[in-house]
């Protein structure tokens, strides 16, 4: 995730170099033109148009996405027609005028797509037999470029003929490259986002799974009606946990989903594991990246409390802190080496330890940047504590889940209701 974030810069600067040039190539254009209009308004204008097509472009190279991008393409080149054509050459927008020109540009932008350069084609070389002066004095086909591939062209057909509107094609399709390999990239790091879930999933499904249903097989003869409440509370913990809708969830959810896991476990574990809660309401509708609570505490349950001769104490905290919430994770279990934990960490993908940690990571570094990454506090009998921030807005953050209240009867600090 990381690498992907860091792609993703260097693609997003790129963007913004292509932009510059692209806008520089055009006020230089305006200038040999000597517009009416005052260069102000021709960039504030360029600068417009450029974000439109942008916010096209980022749905992909779609025939839709093109209709939408090549007019603002055009006005911004101030040429007679842009066109896009898909990897195959297939067109699929054309804006402007000598549409009927295209067939004659074939051979030309299969090549162009074939051999990955630029082809410019003046009028003379074309079988056009209109009378008088034709609209396409020339044209210039470039290829789009897209992860080292080509993934169509670019078209611009011009009623002039001259090294300023090559080099503004050129840079307009190096500005549209960008733009698509940003879509690219998204995609790329929402498929990792879900990647992350699946082994968050995946690590709770083993051990928890199994240890649930046998500690439920044991109560249908001797407490059925418990048996069945666990059952319950257990479909309704799998059903959150492996639901498929967004990657974001409220602090609400969250603990609501971890009270059906800790129900599960204190039927388990009994008078060994002992839960404190302390929750402020004002947080309890912040939005966070799903799944990345319940796999703190089960992690503390699994690797602290349950390693303890006796058991012990798992405490729950989430405060107000003005523009952030402040959420910790806390037993007195057995602790760890913070060392070896910091080791563990660097190979979780290898070795399969703490992954959960690891991922969880990962996650907030990416969703919220470095300053929210998690803080761990531990020792060696000293338990161990896991501090979050989360942020009560960030953009682009948000939930698509009803937000239902956790089943809390009390906010201050009091033992978990047992099963």
């Amino acid at each position: 995730m990381d690498a992907v974030r860091d792609l993703l810069t260097e693609r997003a600067v790129l963007g913004v170099i292509a932009t510059l040039a692209v806008l520089g190539l055009f006020v230089m254009l305006c200038r040999a033109r000597r517009v009416s209009t005052s260069v102000e308004d021709a960039v504030m204008d360029m600068l417009h148009r450029m974000s439109k097509a942008s916010a096209d472009l980022r749905e992909g190279l779609t025939e839709e996405a093109a209709d939408k991008a090549t007019p603002h393409l055009r006005e911004m080149l101030r040429c007679v027609a842009v066109g896009i054509t898909d990897h195959e050459g297939t067109l699929l927008s054309w804006d402007g005028g000598a549409n009927d020109h295209y067939e004659f540009l074939r051979t030309y932008i299969e090549r162009a797509i074939g051999e990955g350069h630029k082809e410019h084609v003046e009028h003379r070389k074309l079988d056009c037999e209109l009378p008088g002066p034709c609209s396409l004095h020339s044209a210039v086909i470039v290829p789009l470029v897209v992860e080292g591939e080509v993934a169509g062209t670019l078209i611009v057909v011009s009623g002039v003929a001259n090294k300023r509107q090559i080099r503004m094609a050129e840079e307009t399709a190096r500005f549209v490259s960008t733009q698509l390999e940003l879509e690219v990239l998204q995609k790329s790091r929402q498929a990792l986002a879900q990647a992350e879930v699946r082994a968050l999933r995946a690590q709770i499904s083993p051990h928890f799974v199994y240890n649930a249903l046998n500690t439920i097989s044991s109560l249908i003869r001797t407490d059925p009606a418990h048996a069945r409440e666990l059952l319950q509370e257990f479909a309704e913990f799998t059903r959150y946990s492996f639901r498929t809708d967004g990657f974001f969830t409220t602090l609400s959810d969250e603990l609501t989903n971890i009270h059906r896991y800790l129900t599960i476990e204190q039927a388990r574990y009994g008078p060994r594991l002992n839960v404190r809660l302390r929750i402020a309401p004002e947080v309890l509708q912040v939005v966070l990246p799903f799944l990345v609570l319940q796999p703190l505490v089960e992690n503390a349950v699994r690797h602290g409390l349950a390693k303890k001769p006796g058991g012990g104490l798992l405490t729950i905290i989430a405060e107000d802190n003005g523009a952030e919430a402040l959420i910790s994770v806390e037993d007195d279990g057995v602790g760890m080496d913070p060392d070896r934990l910091f080791e563990d960490l660097k190979d979780a993908h290898q070795t399969g330890a703490h992954v959960g940690l690891g991922n969880i990571n990962h996650r907030m570094r990416a969703v919220f940047g470095d300053d929210y990454a998690l803080v761990v506090e531990t020792a060696p009998d000293a338990g161990m504590k896991i501090i979050l921030k989360i942020p009560k807005y960030s953009k682009g953050v948000r939930t698509n889940l009803p937000l239902v209240p956790p089943r809390l009867e009390d906010t201050t600090e009091q033992p978990a209701v047992r099963a």
